[in-house]
């Protein structure tokens, strides 16, 4: 059985930590068995291993969270990136045409597909596994995933049985997307599930499907027609016109951590980052990525999230409402990471003649290396910790804390840090906020990121 665990989104209900580039499964809010913060797709990766399902496993993702997901679950993580963002159905085409085509995987091969920051308990995932045995034993197409309903939720999609056997599947005769609360209570009479978004199939399943549309399912063939596949979810597409599916019930804890709300109702502590909460507030949570203090005095049950993109006040019952108030928001990330390490923005201003003024702060993982792409605006660095080796022209320097460079324009070099190292940047010029990044949507799948310049 494989895995395809799928990764996207731009997580704005999570802002201001959330953005394009950093969506929620990335933050590291939560705390593992030591106590060590981690983010939902470390934890997700860390639940796979425990029922050896991690080597398995592929992500499919775009082209801005690549390094992201190779920083926090290792170089070595197998992603299949698609060309341009689109819905879960074109996702799950290409993973399953990779896996055909380029791994050379059988028909006959089950293929389970999740989303990759469910908050569940460790036996979600041998579900997950029974997934294989129930399509086997069934002879379905479909295989999905649900959630014994714990109240009448109207923000779940609901998976209706035609029947209820004593089997440990039942099959499935109707969805209903997010009933009201009377509906839902009905639903959950008929012994209804929540719809967690868990599928599985054969893989022959899902290859015949395309071909009949007319959709290639050679890999390298497919990402050039990408553009052409329809934006639809994988619910649309194929589970809604599939005639034989069946559910396997899942009995246990499960949540969507998509709210500041319901995040913060699984954090183990009240304050992260620097900051304090009066003893006599209850209910209320500071998350802080700045350096800044944050104090919080007689206000309960609100959220304080901070970052170098902005800072949210919000009732926790009214966090979910975000997104409307910040889709418009388009300026870059002032906070990305990388397979090398991460960059925040410290300062930026942009004057009347149309220049730039840039200030980051850059963050280089021991034996990492970052390589110029022959800027064209002089830089200044200035190291304020860790040690470092930098390769130009000129030869090989030994940098540290103190060391202050001139990049000049148009100059090609090499940094390596021997120990982490942390330097500001300063740079003058045109579109700097813009080009921080370098164009992600040319990194293919398992490509070794060429650690280019972090702008």
């Amino acid at each position: 059985m494989r895995i395809v665990l799928l990764s996207g989104g731009s997580g704005k209900r999570l802002w201001p930590l959330s953005n394009a580039a950093r969506s929620k499964q990335f933050l590291k809010v939560l705390k593992d068995e030591n106590g060590k913060m981690e983010s939902m797709v470390q934890r997700v990766w860390r639940q796979l291993g425990k029922y050896n399902l991690d080597d398995k496993a592929i992500v499919a993702t775009n082209g801005s969270q690549v390094e992201m997901l190779h920083n926090q679950l290792g170089q070595r993580t197998p992603v299949v990136v698609e060309p341009e963002r689109k819905d879960t159905f074109p996702a799950i085409a290409l993973a399953a045409v990779y896996l055909y085509s380029v791994e050379g995987c059988s028909v006959d091969e089950v293929v389970g597909v999740l989303p990759v920051d469910p908050f569940v308990e460790d036996h979600f995932f041998e579900t997950v596994k029974k997934l294989e045995w129930g399509l086997n034993e069934s002879d379905a197409d479909l295989a999905l995933l649900g959630v014994k309903p714990t109240y009448p939720s109207e923000k779940y999609g609901y998976i209706v049985p035609n029947n209820r056997t004593e089997s440990d599947f039942v099959k499935v005769s109707q969805f209903c997307e997010k009933p009201k609360e009377s509906l839902a209570k009905k639903l959950i009479h008929q012994q209804a599930l929540w719809n967690c978004g868990v599928f599985g199939f054969k893989l022959g399943y899902i290859i015949e499907l395309l071909k009949r549309k007319n959709i290639p399912v050679e890999y390298n063939a497919l990402l050039k027609y990408y553009g052409k596949l329809p934006s639809n979810s994988f619910d649309y597409e194929v589970v809604e016109k599939a005639s034989n599916i069946i559910a396997l019930p899942y009995d246990g804890y499960w949540k969507d951590l998509g709210t500041w709300n319901t995040l913060t109702d699984e954090m183990d502590t009240r304050v992260i980052g620097n900051g304090v909460i009066s003893q006599d507030v209850s209910g209320s949570c500071i998350v802080n990525e700045l350096d800044i203090p944050i104090i919080l005095m007689g206000v309960e049950n609100v959220v304080v999230a901070a970052s170098p993109d902005g800072l949210l006040v919000t009732d926790k019952k009214c966090s979910h409402k975000i997104k409307q108030y910040v889709s418009h928001f388009q300026d870059r990330p002032r906070y990305e990471e990388y397979s090398w390490g991460w960059s925040r923005v410290l300062d930026y201003k942009q004057k009347k003649n149309g220049t730039e003024n840039l200030t980051e702060k850059v963050h280089l993982n021991a034996g990492s290396m970052i390589q110029g792409q022959f800027s064209t605006n002089q830089e200044i660095w200035t190291v304020t910790e860790g040690e470092g080796i930098l390769v130009s022209k000129g030869g090989f320097s030994d940098i540290g804390p103190g060391s202050s460079i001139t990049i000049s324009a148009g100059k090609d070099y090499t940094l390596k840090a021997v120990h982490d190292m942390e330097f500001v940047v300063i740079q003058n010029g045109k579109r700097l906020m813009e080009n921080r990044r370098k164009n992600d949507e040319e990194v293919l799948y398992l490509e070794k990121p060429s650690y280019s310049h972090y702008v």
